[in-house]
């Protein structure tokens, strides 16, 4: 996870360096703040296309620079770091990474009319609050939930549906909108079960649904948990489909679960790199400079960052409550796809990757899209 966050707030530099000098009085500096756990080299790869390109906005020639901010994964950190950018005068924020951060510090860009993209926070609470300054280039939780409970019933052709979740915040929340959509296209509920992130043994807990017979287990948490599931699922006899979500498409979950994992389905947001219109550009932009390709969530920071610029140049102003309008009527042609967003700053399309474990490995089966709305 750190490394997957250190690489995302690295690609920023791509959008904001320096390639050509020029001297401090020939340009205007405009700072975009980068908020996330990590702090380092990481939100210094923020610096390249966009300077190259010797913009003019405004009349002037514009200079971005990244100002970098460690808010620990913590909330409380969080507003303080968001206050920290208001008062050095951001002209726009990439971040926060995780949701409650992200949600914490977002009534502070709100008050000071800064537009703020979130690359990885997924909860739906962050752009339901109404504040035009929130945006993010991911999926949300309801979005995926959508796909995952369309693609069970649909396509799979489940009737029967038991859940389990870890009581988290999000995986509260994923299960219930995936209770809710499952329902809705016709699929019965037959047992929804809870677990913490520090459970080991879940054997009462799928006792009680393999006595409702279902078709299909949903499981939303971590990947040691999940793996364990699978493992006991194994060992009861349970011949149910499994399939989740919470960042179990790795290798530490295929080495926990052996062959026990064997048919298992899990959904990870937005498309495989293979499948991102401009994946290859980009890593190879960055094998090049620090010979590690991209990894989970760069090209939606990389996309963050091209958003804010390509609303600034729409707009003609690096001022924040001049562009801001323009933000939400942006769209092009970015890595991930076509980024543009609705009217709360969700993205229009939502995507999201279905994979299932086949002989040990994790295989794409498909990727899956919203309408457009």
């Amino acid at each position: 996870m750190l490394r997957r966050v250190v690489m995302a707030l690295a690609v920023l530099s791509v959008c904001f360096a320096l390639a050509n000098r020029v001297r401090a009085d020939e340009v205007k500096l405009v700072k975009i703040g980068v908020a996330a756990p990590l702090t380092g080299f990481s939100a210094s790869y923020g610096k390249d296309e966009a300077n190259s390109q010797g913009l003019v906005i405004g009349g002037q020639k514009v200079r971005f620079e990244v100002d970098s901010q460690d808010d620990a994964g913590d909330p409380k950190t969080a507003v303080l770091v968001a206050q920290r950018f208001v008062d050095e005068g951001v002209s726009g924020v990439i971040g926060h990474h995780n949701s409650g951060c992200t949600i914490a510090a977002s009534a502070v860009y709100h008050r000071a009319g800064i537009p703020q993209i979130s690359p990885a926070s997924s909860s739906p609470s962050y752009t339901a609050q109404g504040f035009e300054t929130t945006f993010r280039t991911i999926s949300n939780d309801d979005q995926m939930a959508v796909l995952a409970a369309n693609y069970t019933v649909k396509q799979l052709g489940a009737k029967r549906i038991a859940v389990i979740d870890d009581s988290t915040d999000y995986g509260t929340n994923l299960a219930t909108e995936y209770v809710k959509a499952v329902q809705k296209a016709g699929a019965e509920l037959v047992s929804w079960q809870y677990t913490t992130t520090k459970s080991i043994d879940f054997r009462a807990v799928l006792t009680t649904i393999k006595g409702q017979n279902p078709d299909l287990i949903f499981y939303v948490g971590q990947d040691i948990q999940a793996a364990g599931v699978a493992k006991q699922m194994h060992q009861l006899g349970i011949k149910a489909g499994y399939m989740g979500e919470g960042g179990f498409t790795n290798e530490t979950f295929a080495r926990l679960v052996g062959p026990s994992g064997q048919g298992m389905y899990s959904w990870e947001y937005g498309a495989p790199l293979g499948r991102m219109p401009h994946a290859a550009e980009l890593n190879a932009k960055m094998t090049e400079r620090f010979g590690t390709g991209i990894v989970q969530f760069a090209p939606l920071a990389y996309d963050a960052a091209w958003a804010m610029v390509n609303a600034m140049k729409k707009a003609d102003s690096t001022d924040p409550r001049g562009y801001l309008s323009s933000l939400h009527a942006v769209s092009f042609d970015g890595v991930t796809g076509t980024i543009a967003f609705n009217e709360r700053g969700d993205p229009r399309t939502a995507s999201a990757t279905l994979y299932q474990q086949q002989a040990g490995k994790w295989v794409v089966l498909g990727v899956e899209q919203t309408s457009p709305r």
